[in-house]
């Protein structure tokens, strides 16, 4: 497997891998890192879909990329996700899926059609007081010492930042100033978090900074990720003859290891099934078995409330993670999942799923979106976050309906707080302790409700479902090389790890749906052998343009200090001015006349 960065191979067929005709694949978990493995292994592999198969704990795929209607409680989303130009594995990937929506056309035609036609930006991103407009106007408000710390973990070494909380390498002046607040809220981030994952989030997006405040970045899907994105994608699986067993928990995998030679085949897989008809307790593996295993899970665990009953704290049996621990006692080289699973109050928080019954909430969302919520196109444009919240509130309403099972009249909004143990300052109790009424009053509240309606809306107007995530961020904590197991390890025939747990050989982070797509491009690449490159990771950390234009918007728009005066200003520009360096530092507004 190697990575390519041009368009040369990138609409190249690769030939028939040698020997595929001779093996099947198995995979464990249903997210979408196992969906792009199988499709790979299909388009590029050549595999027939009959020889692949699918093993599920839930009842559906899709994992954490979820989007679902409970009849008793209403819609349900735990979490969005934001998607950018250069997600290069996942519209790899999704050229190739029809659209369930649009005839003749792929799912990455229907969503370039859509956010070319409706572009994505926000018109408020933040509010204070009860719903009033923050005034952030788009500035960083980052001090010169907080600008010195962004650079000195930019240029750091991957080494430099391991086992470094965000708090050890950022002072308070970083911490208050608004970059940080865009920052955090956009990609649920937390001072304990791990700064190697904020020094590779800054070079991943660092062409994306000047579009951090109104999220003119971002893409998002017509639907809610589970009708946008899964569903087609399952239905070609199944078309081509994938087989899914549901209802099925993997619980271990056996290995033969040589540690002279370090040759690693997998040669069994456990399972325990409560789906009807599901094959056995398990299956042998031969070096033409190949086995792709999602480890760990950002989702698992989630427990939903409804309007009357909070979520509750699974800190149980975790399956994913339970799976993970098994077979990293396996060998070193298989990674160590305590370092993310071990530590549920850092890890966790609380989203909602709030549906509004009448037109009374909408008209408070309209007066801060400033736009129709039922217009069909971009609404908040991302989230818009309560600045004063004590849960540190946020919350987002996409292009409706989100649902395609939504009633003309009904809006879905996504709430969440990156706090969850704080009381709130309307309700006085803590997300984790709230119903989802009194999750919507605390929401309201935050809207600009006048407060001798919160408590009736949030009864009558609304329904809420509550759902508590203990591992969602599980990914962030504070890692060294050697936490997560290379996608596919040293010596390995015929498995990978995939998904947010498993090590890159790109330069990419997690927390995206290109990280879930990313992982098994290499496993099925490497595994097969693939005559074709895998895309790597848009190359704008090494551009001077994008560097020089995230300097200017860090500075928020002022010019560099020259030392010395005028006269040195003078010379310098004299030197400089007809030079491309001078025409760059003059494009970005580096340096004033």
């Amino acid at each position: 497997m190697r990575h390519k960065s041009h368009n040369y191979e990138a609409f190249a067929r690769p030939r028939k891998p040698q020997g595929v005709d001779g093996k099947s694949a198995w995979f464990v978990g249903a997210g979408l890192a196992s969906l792009a493995g199988a499709a790979f292994l299909i388009r590029d592999g050549q595999m027939p879909g009959n020889k692949i198969t699918i093993l599920e704990e839930l009842k559906l795929p899709g994992g954490a990329l979820d989007g679902i209607k409970e009849p008793k409680k209403g819609f349900v989303i735990r979490g969005g996700r934001e998607m950018e130009d250069h997600f290069e594995t996942l519209w790899d990937l999704f050229r190739s899926i029809p659209s369930l929506e649009i005839e003749g056309a792929s799912v990455l035609d229907e969503f370039y059609w859509l956010n070319r036609d409706d572009p994505n930006y926000s018109l408020q991103r933040a509010t204070v007081n009860r719903g009033e407009d923050a005034r952030t106007d788009g500035l960083f408000t980052l001090s010169e010492k907080a600008q010195k710390e962004i650079v000195k973990v930019f240029l750091a070494t991957r080494g430099e930042m391991e086992n470094k909380r965000i708090n050890e390498v950022f002072s308070e002046e970083f911490l208050k100033s608004n970059f940080w607040m865009y920052w955090r809220t956009m990609f649920a981030f937390e001072e304990w978090h791990s700064a190697l994952e904020m020094k590779l989030y800054l070079h991943r997006f660092i062409h994306h900074i000047g579009g951090l405040p109104d999220f003119s970045a971002l893409k998002f899907t017509k639907y809610n990720q589970y009708e946008s994105l899964v569903l087609p994608l399952y239905t070609w699986l199944l078309d081509q003859g994938v087989v899914f067993h549901f209802s099925t928990t993997v619980n271990d995998v056996d290995f033969d290891i040589d540690e002279e030679t370090g040759r690693k085949q997998a040669t069994h897989i456990h399972w325990t099934s409560r789906e009807n008809g599901a094959p056995g307790d398990g299956v042998d593996l031969s070096e033409n078995d190949l086995v792709f295993m999602t480890i760990g899970s950002l989702t698992e665990n989630s427990d939903e409330g409804d309007q009357q009953t909070p979520a509750k704290l699974d800190d149980g049996p975790a399956p994913a993670w339970d799976l993970w621990r098994n077979v990293a006692a396996k060998h070193p080289s298989f990674g160590r999942p305590g370092v993310f699973a071990d530590h549920i109050p850092e890890t966790k928080w609380e989203s909602a799923t709030v549906t509004t019954l009448d037109a009374r909430i909408p008209a408070y969302i309209e007066k801060i979106a400033k736009r129709d919520p039922l217009s069909g196109k971009v609404v908040t444009g991302g989230i818009v976050t309560a600045t004063d919240s004590s849960w540190l509130l946020s919350w987002t309403v996409n292009r409706q309906p989100h649902f395609k099972q939504q009633k003309p009249n009904e809006v879905v909004i996504w709430v969440y707080a990156l706090f969850t143990d704080v009381p709130g300052d309307y309700t006085g109790k803590t997300i984790q302790e709230s119903t989802g009424e009194e999750i919507a009053r605390e929401w309201l509240y935050h809207l600009g409700v006048p407060i001798d309606q919160i408590d009736e809306l949030a009864a009558n107007a609304a329904k809420t479902v509550p759902v508590m995530m203990p591992y969602v961020t599980a990914f962030f904590m504070p890692r060294q090389a050697g936490d997560r197991p290379d996608v596919v390890p040293a010596g390995s025939v015929n498995f990978a790890f995939i998904g947010q747990f498993s090590e890159s050989a790109e330069r990419d982070c997690i927390f995206t749906t290109e990280y879930s797509v990313r992982t098994p491009m290499e496993a099925v690449y490497t595994l097969l052998d693939i005559e074709r490159g895998v895309p790597e990771v848009f190359n704008s950390t090494y551009d001077i343009r994008k560097l020089l234009a995230a300097t200017s918007r860090l500075r928020d728009g002022e010019e560099l200090k020259i030392p010395g005066g005028s006269l040195t200003r003078k010379l310098l520009m004299k030197r400089i001015d007809d030079t491309e360096i001078g025409e760059l530092l003059n494009e970005f507004h580096l340096l004033g006349e």
